[in-house]
């Protein structure tokens, strides 16, 4: 019997020496990532950009997803760049080619590290940062909205077949081809199915309850949602990895390594988010979903000035050359009708554009934007009816779920807090500038990026319809007087 306590002491002796001379696993794969997160984080703060408030020859839009960006994409950019102007990758199309002549913007939901493939010293960037719990509910529900729409099939055998046919006939892209949609909305969408299926054997529940965030008979719950290992891997703190530029889609070759190392170390997050505020510190703009008057005002007034401005001075330039160029021979006449409809075009985009019509034009586009989305939307979420993902319903959703997602989200929401104080400062001084150089013109132009010119039409008809009236009344009182 002794011998036996004696056997299992010197084991635990071993066992308590062998700790001490050779580190856990752990405590190695630690300072494995900790070396290789700050070798790659002194790299790329060691980058010095000049010039960054200058509009360069490249305008690329680093888009977060669910920030709105798609807005900026379609009611701004689309207003100033025509298509020949746009990189041969922004969102649908997956090739991309630095090279192409006139590449003058590139619009996409690809990471900072798609810098690597563009000319540093002549790209421009840009990006708008949301409330870090405001985005995983909007990526939760947007997953589910998406997924929804394949509820129409009788199972995921018949979706597959059908995404196959039509996409060999249009040649076109669809959502589940663009990062991180071509990960979360399968997940969904399987999920959906399962759920039917459940039902359909069982039978539909009495009751759902009334929490469309939590009605597990119909769509995943968003707890499950935010603690599944695809949300902790694409979703959670994704402002961050995105513009750091360490999302499962970079293009560093040592990105998967570190974000293994992030994910399993927290505490090594702080290396990432100290690249990622350095990127927004060298953006030419940073815009806040939840400041969206102010945002677009000063999109248009520092990005959209400097477009029109770029492409007038280079229209001009092209008409210039055209005007100089010798007679072609007839090998090269097909080439430069090319161009020159190229050229047109471009010209045509930016030659009777202002800050104030662009504003104008916004204000058009988004109103219809808006509206197709939200028939689209309630289109989808119908058939995952009851649910349904409305402002009261996320009232509804527990505390302890929103300070789970808050806790989960800890890099993003200091990035976002970062570049709400870059916001405010250049928000100041674009109204700075604005105000010290007004004139009755310009002063004309600001009022219009504040509010529209129908806007003001309507305000200017109603105050002389007032005055109207009142001098009407006042003069049949005199003519009465005068009777009497």
């Amino acid at each position: 019997m002794e011998n036996g306590y004696v056997l299992r002491f010197v084991l635990l002796l071993l066992l308590v020496l062998l700790a001490v001379v050779y580190p856990s696993s752990g405590a190695h794969d630690f300072e494995h990532c900790k070396n290789s997160v700050k070798q790659w984080a002194s790299s790329s703060l060691r980058s010095d950009n000049k010039n960054t408030h200058i509009l360069k020859d490249l305008l690329f839009f680093l888009h977060v997803p669910r920030t709105g960006g798609r807005t900026y994409f379609h009611c701004f950019l689309k207003k100033l760049y025509s298509g020949d102007l746009e990189c041969p990758r922004s969102y649908d199309k997956l090739r991309f080619d630095p090279q192409k002549p006139n590449c003058r913007l590139l619009a996409t939901h690809d990471d900072y590290s798609m810098m690597s493939k563009l000319p540093k010293e002549q790209t421009s960037v840009v990006t708008i940062l949301r409330d870090p719990v405001e985005r995983v509910f909007s990526t939760y529900e947007f997953s589910v909205e998406v997924a929804a729409r394949f509820l129409v099939h009788p199972n995921l055998t018949s979706v597959i077949r059908m995404s196959k046919r039509v996409r060999s006939k249009s040649g076109g892209i669809s959502t589940l081809e663009i990062w991180p949609w071509k990960y979360l909305v399968p997940w969904m969408r399987e999920d959906l199915f399962s759920r039917r299926d459940a039902r359909k054997k069982r039978g539909p529940p009495l009751f759902y309850g009334n929490d469309s965030y939590d009605m597990e008979e119909v769509v995943m719950p968003l707890h499950d949602y935010i603690n599944h290992p695809v949300a902790l891997d694409l979703v959670h703190n994704g402002a961050t990895f995105q513009v750091a530029g360490l999302t499962n889609n970079s293009n560093i070759r040592e990105a998967h390594e570190l974000r293994r190392c992030v994910i399993a170390h927290p505490i090594l997050g702080k290396y990432v988010l100290e690249v990622a505020k350095k990127r927004l510190d060298d953006m030419l703009y940073v815009g806040i979903t939840e400041d969206h008057r102010e945002s677009a005002t000063m999109f248009a007034n520092v990005v959209g000035a400097q477009v029109i401005s770029q492409l007038m001075t280079s229209a001009a330039n092209n008409s210039n050359t055209t005007e100089q160029d010798p007679p072609l021979s007839d090998s090269s006449i097909d080439a430069t009708d090319d161009q020159g409809n190229s050229s047109s075009t471009t010209e045509a985009k930016s030659e009777n554009m202002t800050v104030g019509k662009l504003m104008e034009n916004y204000e058009t586009c988004i109103s219809s934007l808006r509206s197709s989305q939200s028939q689209r939307r309630t289109a989808s979420l119908k058939k995952v009816s009851p649910a349904n993902f409305t402002i009261e319903a996320r009232r509804r959703v527990p505390e302890n779920a929103l300070k789970e997602i808050f806790s989960l989200n800890s890099l993003d929401m200091e990035l976002y807090k970062y570049a709400k104080e870059i916001f405010q400062k250049k928000h100041q001084i674009m109204e700075r500038k604005l105000h010290d150089s007004a004139t009755p013109e310009k002063g004309h132009m600001m009022l219009t990026n504040i509010i529209p010119a129908s806007t003001i039409v309507y305000f200017i008809g109603f105050i002389f319809l007032v005055v109207f009236i009142c001098f009407f009344k006042s003069a049949k009182r005199r003519i009465s007087k005068i009777k009497i």
